[in-house]
């Protein structure tokens, strides 16, 4: 299936050479921000990632990361699951999981604010992503983690990162250019209250501890009903009122 002329650019940013370092994913997704228009929901929650990004690359805990080669190469790993995502929706295929399929075709409806897209994102990428991520991430560096490694001490302390950064994100996304309010920022305690990013994280990385001692056969199986499961959560947030 063709992509839409409409989507040309954007198709052709994230379907090109994958991000290689954080450098390149942040680059990426400023590409990206330029590139959409205000209208177009996945611009939302677009911007809200390369925020936290950025506050996670350039805010170490105090002590600085344990293992900040396996972070960054967590985050682009990561980044790239989203990047692959969006090109697969944009060609038409039928692979791309449902609750990435929830976020990007509503991506154009009116009556839902920017803090329910941008969301409506992260839901699909930390519940169906990160755990993807997190095995492949140790894969390729050969790790097996456990709740006593460095690296779960690094992810743990990114949690403490997003309570912090999340709530002044999110009010920055419902304020136009010119500093007036342009979504009901009341709104944004409501749907913190109803999905929790750091506990969405929490759950991810047992997750992948779970996919970790399962066949090819049962973790397929068991990434289906993960993906219905989220899908189903992104069409909710999208409907929050």
């Amino acid at each position: 299936m063709s992509v839409d002329t409409a989507d040309q650019p954007l198709y052709e940013l994230v379907s090109g050479v994958a991000p290689a370092t954080i450098d390149d994913v942040v680059q990426m997704m400023e590409s990206i921000d330029q590139l959409l228009s205000d209208g177009d929901g996945l611009k939302w929650f677009n911007r809200l990632y390369l925020m936290v990004t950025k506050q996670v690359d350039q805010h170490p805990p105090m002590g600085a990361w344990k293992d900040p080669d396996w972070l960054l190469r967590l985050d682009v790993v990561f980044a790239e699951l989203y990047f692959t995502a969006v090109a697969g929706f944009l060609s038409g295929n039928s692979t791309v999981p449902s609750s990435w399929n929830a976020m990007l075709r509503a991506r154009f409806a009116v009556g839902i604010d920017r803090i329910q897209f941008a969301l409506a994102g992260m839901n699909a990428h930390i519940n169906h992503d990160l755990a993807l991520a997190l095995l492949a991430t140790d894969q390729q560096m050969i790790l097996v983690l456990d709740n006593a490694s460095p690296q779960h001490a690094d992810y743990e302390a990114v949690n403490g990162l997003l309570n912090t950064v999340m709530p002044s994100a999110l009010q920055m996304l419902a304020v136009g250019v010119l500093g007036e309010l342009a979504q009901d920022t009341g709104k944004i305690g409501r749907i913190l209250a109803f999905w929790d990013m750091c506990r969405a994280r929490d759950l991810a990385w047992e997750f992948a501890d779970h996919l970790r001692g399962l066949d090819y056969g049962a973790r397929q199986v068991a990434l289906a009903a993960q993906d219905q499961m989220t899908g189903a959560l992104g069409r909710a947030i999208l409907a929050f009122v």
